[in-house]
């Protein structure tokens, strides 16, 4: 037991250590950046991240997989944040930062959520998504990274953002091919370090010593509002009566931003751990992994942080850069805090291209490219839901765009399989009509079903044979119920044979008296014909 936990906690330490710096540097603009979008203070989304990050590293479903704060849970968070601020602005004696503080609170009933979730052990359903939905999610996810990213191509003339252009924009894209070269190329040398610590350590030397003019960690922060990462966290009042009087008349509302950011969470965290999965060819506990993320949410929303989920970018890098232990999730979390409180003059230096050369080379390995090559091998319905995911992801947000697939999948699958039952009918020498059903009977395949009977002209006894089908769910039950009814209200003797031990227990349930129709201890005759055979041969 103890080498299973030292072995979680770090098979490699130099591995995971520096891939746990790689990643920390990753994390710094990608806070920064979800923090502005949820239109609050930096500090908020760094200090958040830490919290989501050292918690679910060491306590998390998964060894090697990275938690902090992300856009999904942001673009939601803005308009509870908006409304908490609009409310504060109209009460008698208006309060700032109110919607802020609502943040906070929202948080430890998303935590709650997440942790019911766990204990429920609602994770193990991320097992039930189908292929396509997966890759349409890792396709959309992959454009949402590179879409984030071009934001970064941005800076401040006269007061304003706008786009690069002209030098300013070469330099960019210099800087950022040359990380992305030194990230591609510098693994085919040697694999002793990781290949995208040694880039952003390479573009940062070559911008600071050659005293190049380009947007950095510090400028980005400035250019954005903050005031670099030796700001300070934004103080509150006591105002706690204030804050749960205003929320007492917007609880539901509240509540209904709480089970959203709730399952934004969940799924990608779940979708995130379900691909490192594949990619470390190991298995982590989709529950523990609720349970850690909740514990997360409500520590953030007990001491002032941003809350989050999973990492799906920051993951791949730090696995690509030989991260496999719950010490690399830790080195990550730590170090981003480190930078936030002793490194920040040094990290402020570090070129904005130099990470977005190393996010670049994420969506490169984070997108499906087989998918381009097994679309026009694949069924037309699961490319149709690959590409859906894909552009819904893109559209919306990653939980819609996952839902959203699951129904689409489902939906195929039940068309498909609502066209499969079959009812093969024979005639026994006593003049019994046996119906042999073949496909599954569920609500999809009962109007099916009901149309492949004669009650009226069929003889006085028949047979229902279910040895190549099953009743799957209670529309399936409800159906075989009907037919029987009707058989029995003509008058005429029906039997049913071989049906599943679940269906007889829901038929008596239903109507007691099926017990006579309900033929029981039935010979499989494909059985009894291979018993023979094997009493022969003894």
């Amino acid at each position: 037991m103890l080498q299973k936990t030292i072995k979680n906690f770090t098979q490699n330490p130099k591995n995971d250590i520096l891939s746990g710096l790689t990643v920390a540097l990753a994390l710094v603009p990608e806070a920064v950046a979800f923090a502005f979008v949820a239109g609050i203070d930096p500090l908020v989304g760094l200090y958040g991240a830490f919290m989501m990050g050292i918690i679910t590293a060491l306590f998390g479903g998964r060894p090697g997989m990275i938690s902090g704060a992300t856009g999904a849970m942001a673009v939601v968070m803005v308009h509870l944040i908006k409304k908490g601020n609009e409310v504060g602005m109209e009460l008698a004696q208006p309060v700032e930062n109110l919607g802020l503080q609502w943040l906070f609170i929202t948080l430890l009933i998303v935590g709650g959520i997440q942790i019911l979730a766990g204990v429920l052990r609602l994770g193990k359903f991320v097992r039930l998504i189908p292929h396509p939905v997966m890759m349409g999610f890792v396709n959309g996810l992959a454009i949402v990274i590179f879409l984030s990213q071009l934001g970064l191509f941005k800076e401040k003339v006269n007061g304003e953002m706008q786009w690069m252009q002209g030098a300013s924009l070469w330099l960019m894209l210099g800087l950022v091919g040359l990380t992305m070269a030194i990230m591609f190329l510098l693994p085919k040398l040697t694999k002793k370090v990781p290949a995208a610590l040694t880039a952003i350590v390479v573009v940062a030397a070559i911008a600071i010593f050659g005293k190049i003019d380009v947007s950095t960690v510090g400028s980005f922060i400035r250019d954005g509002g903050g005031q670099g990462l030796q700001g300070g966290l934004p103080t509150f009042q006591d105002q706690i009566f204030t804050l749960f009087h205003t929320m007492s008349g917007h609880i539901w509302e509240v509540l209904s931003y709480a089970g959203i950011l709730a399952a934004i969470g969940l799924i990608e965290s779940l979708m995130t751990l379900n691909l490192i999965d594949e990619m470390t060819e190991t298995r982590g506990s989709g529950n523990r992994e609720c349970v850690a993320q909740g514990g997360a949410n409500i520590i953030n929303g007990l001491f002032g942080g941003m809350g989050g989920c999973a990492m799906i970018g920051q993951s791949i890098i730090n696995i690509n850069s030989g991260g496999r232990g719950r010490l690399s999730g830790t080195i990550a979390a730590i170090g981003l805090l480190c930078f936030v409180l002793f490194g920040a003059p040094l990290i402020e230096q570090i070129p904005i291209a130099a990470l977005v050369g190393v996010m670049f080379m994420v969506v490169i390995g984070t997108f499906a490219w087989s998918s381009f090559r097994i679309l026009h091998k694949i069924p037309k319905s699961d490319a149709f839901v690959l590409i859906a995911v894909s552009a819904i992801t893109v559209w919306q947000d990653l939980a819609i765009a996952v839902i959203a697939g699951v129904i689409m999948s489902a939906l195929t699958f039940a068309w498909k399989n609502a066209t499969r039952i079959r009812a093969r009918k024979r005639l026994k020498e006593d003049g019994t009509k046996v119906y042999e059903i073949w496909g599954p009977l569920f609500f999809g395949s009962t109007q099916t079903f009901n149309s492949k009977f004669d009650v009226k002209n069929d003889p006085d006894n028949v047979e229902i044979d279910f040895i190549e089908s099953k009743v799957s769910d209670h529309s399936g039950v409800e159906a075989l119920r009907n037919i029987a009814n009707k058989y029995i209200a003509e008058g005429k003797k029906v039997t049913l044979t071989h049906l599943s031990p679940d269906c007889k227990h829901l038929l008596l349930k239903w109507n007691p008296e099926f017990e006579t129709i309900i033929q029981n201890n039935v010979d499989d005759p494909r059985y009894y014909v291979v018993t023979d055979v094997m009493d022969s041969e003894v």
